[in-house]
C-alpha cells in the first residue's frame, strides 16, 4: 500500500478519536459497513473519494485539511494555474485535481476530473456514489456515459449536467479515451441535497 494512504488513514483515525465519533457511527456517516470502515481507517484498504469526502463532512473539516494536514488559509481569492491544484487519486477509474483548495470556507469544492477509460466498465452497471450536496459537471474533453438513478445519459465535449447528489450518480468513460471534465460539488446539509 502507498505510504499517503497510511498516512490519510492515521489522519482519519485521528479526527474520529478528537470529534469522540464511534467506529460504527463513522460507518453509516460513509455509507460502508463497520468491517469496512476498519479497513480503511487502519490503511490496508485504499479509499475512494466520496469515502474521503464524506469523512471530512462528517469531521466538519476542509477535504484539503484531510488529505495534506495543512488548513487552507486563504480567505479573498485563490488561482490554480494550468497543471496544478491538489491531486487525489482515490479511486480506481478517476483521479480529481482540487482546483481551489487553499481558499478557506467554501461553499462548492470545484475539481478538474480525469474519468480514465476501462473497457471492463463497459458492460457493467455504472458504479454509483451518493454525498450530501448537488454537483455540476462540465465535459471538456471526450464522452461520458453519465447515470443518476435509473436515468441514463451520454453527454458530449461542451454538455454539462447539474443533479441533486443524494441521489445515485456516477460515470464512466466512452469511446476508447480518457473523458476530462469539470466537477464542481456544492455543499448541502447532512440529510438533504439543497446547496447551502
Amino acid at each position: 500500500m502507498d505510504n499517503q494512504i497510511f498516512v490519510i488513514a492515521e489522519r482519519i483515525k485521528e479526527m474520529r478519536m478528537l470529534c469522540d465519533f464511534t467506529v460504527e457511527e463513522m460507518a453509516q456517516a460513509t455509507n460502508c459497513t463497520v468491517e469496512e470502515y476498519i479497513k480503511y481507517e487502519s490503511g490496508t484498504e485504499d479509499f475512494y473519494f466520496n469515502f474521503l469526502f464524506k469523512c471530512a463532512n462528517k469531521f466538519g473539516i476542509d477535504i484539503a485539511e484531510l488529505v495534506t494536514g495543512e488548513v487552507p488559509r486563504l480567505s479573498f481569492y485563490t488561482i490554480c494555474r494550468k497543471g496544478h491544484g491538489m491531486p487525489i487519486e482515490r479511486q480506481e477509474c478517476f483521479s480529481y485535481n482540487h482546483l481551489s483548495y487553499l481558499l478557506k470556507d467554501r461553499l462548492a469544492e470545484p475539481f478538474l476530473v480525469t474519468a480514465k477509460y476501462d473497457e471492463a466498465n463497459l458492460t457493467k452497471p455504472v458504479p454509483t456514489s451518493v454525498h450530501p450536496g448537488q454537483e455540476f459537471i462540465y465535459v471538456i474533453q471526450g464522452r461520458l456515459k453519465a447515470r443518476v438513478d435509473s436515468y441514463v445519459e451520454i453527454l458530449e465535449e461542451g454538455d454539462s449536467m447539474y443533479y441533486d447528489a443524494t441521489h445515485e450518480h456516477g460515470m464512466i468513460a466512452l469511446d476508447g479515451r480518457d473523458c476530462y471534465f469539470l466537477a464542481v460539488v456544492i455543499k448541502g446539509g447532512e440529510n438533504h441535497g439543497s446547496a447551502i
